[in-house]
């Protein structure tokens, strides 16, 4: 399979995966597959074999400059093991977020945003989940 056909399978199934997070946390495939970690662990999978793939083509000092790392983007395969990066790590915060809202018993509706800034920019999504969390969790305690 090509980089091409492999990123666009990735996309789809985190696209899947992310949907199901958003409109169906609770459903029992949706724990089994998405909240387990098996996506991002299949992702992972795949971003070793590309990593080990192009190991030799590799250059550790070229992340020490945003030039050399800018020029490691620039071959196909290398791309592809950053973009399963970003898919792997994004879907693994996102499914942390869902398993801790239903742990603290914050309302899904008050997460959903937050997994799709996560799902658009990862560190804000789980920034604004910190903060959502955290006011619900105060106003909770502020009631007693």
């Amino acid at each position: 399979m090509t980089p091409n056909t492999i990123f666009l399978i990735a996309n789809n199934i985190a696209l899947v995966a992310w949907l199901l997070l958003i409109f169906a946390p609770r459903w029992r495939w949706t724990r089994q597959i998405v909240i387990s970690g098996l996506i991002s662990l299949l992702f992972a999978i795949v971003y070793l074999f590309f990593f080990i793939l192009g190991i030799g083509n590799f250059d550790p000092q070229a992340f020490s400059t945003l030039e050399g790392v800018m020029q490691l983007f620039t071959v196909p395969e290398a791309v592809l093991v950053g973009w399963l990066h970003y898919l792997a790590f994004d879907l693994f915060v996102g499914t942390w977020e869902v398993s801790n809202a239903q742990r603290h018993n914050v309302p899904h509706g008050a997460v959903i945003p937050c997994l799709i800034f996560t799902f658009m920019a990862g560190p804000v999504g789980l920034l604004l989940y910190f903060i959502v969390r955290g006011i619900i969790l105060k106003k909770r305690v502020a009631n007693f």
